[in-house]
């Protein structure tokens, strides 16, 4: 990779700027480097600015706690994204966020520039599970557990797969419970919920596979994934 590309990709200066830093010298491995397209690799050479070495990182892999009134996507003219709550070091590698999350749902969000892991847990043919905490303003009945396993019919008439409702509590007013699904349409739980006669009120995503929700993180807080976490989800 060429010098000024490399340090570009994983600082905040811009292209012009590390031109003109390279001009005064970079030490790359312990030799003083001022051409920009000198060749590193961006895996083994070490590369110092001002006393400070550089480390190169492909991948990010964050966990965010999603709150409401912020959208899923990379950028927008009139909402807040979940790239906008992300750090200017974190934007650096332009993640983006792995599936949706409705605007008014809270909860895990996973963003990351590793394409194929992103796909691989999208995809409906690897039957990924996403567990949501829900509360609807009617009531879940113990028949309805057995409709959503069969799959429910939504308005469009696409037939949904089975999928798993756990009801914690039920009554005329108000019902809270966990649903487990692998697909990711539009609005989907809220249409499962409808099609069984009650309206969401509250919906929250729990965990993507493998990946649990850290709930020591607050409405609008990331972290990364730690190694144990990314491992579990890579399989």
């Amino acid at each position: 990779m060429r010098l000024d590309k490399y340090i570009s990709s994983i600082t905040v200066y811009s292209r012009a700027e590390t031109k003109k830093i390279i001009k005064k010298g970079v030490l790359v491995n312990n030799v003083l480097v001022k051409q920009p397209d000198y060749q590193v690799d961006e895996e083994n050479d070490q590369v110092v600015i001002d006393g400070k070495s550089l480390f190169y990182q492909k991948h990010v892999y964050i966990m965010m706690n999603k709150p409401g009134n912020i959208i899923s996507a990379t950028e927008d003219k009139k909402d807040t994204t979940v790239i906008d709550i992300l750090n200017e070091k974190d934007r650096l590698f332009k993640p983006f966020p792995v599936g949706r999350l409705d605007k008014d749902t809270e909860g895990l969000m996973l963003l990351t520039n590793d394409g194929e892991l992103a796909h691989k847990l999208i995809s409906p043919k690897k039957d990924v599970i996403k567990k949501y905490y829900v509360e609807v303003d009617g009531e879940l009945k113990v028949e309805h557990v057995t409709i959503i396993r069969d799959g429910v019919v939504l308005e469009d008439g696409y037939k949904t797969k089975c999928a798993a409702l756990e009801i914690l509590t039920s009554n005329t007013e108000k019902s809270r419970a966990y649903i487990s699904i692998t697909e990711g349409k539009f609005h989907q739980v809220k249409r499962m919920m409808k099609s069984l006669g009650v309206n969401v009120t509250y919906l929250k995503r729990l965990s993507i596979g493998s990946l649990v929700l850290d709930e020591s993180l607050k409405l609008g807080e990331y972290r990364y994934l730690t190694d144990t976490e990314l491992k579990k989800l890579k399989k």
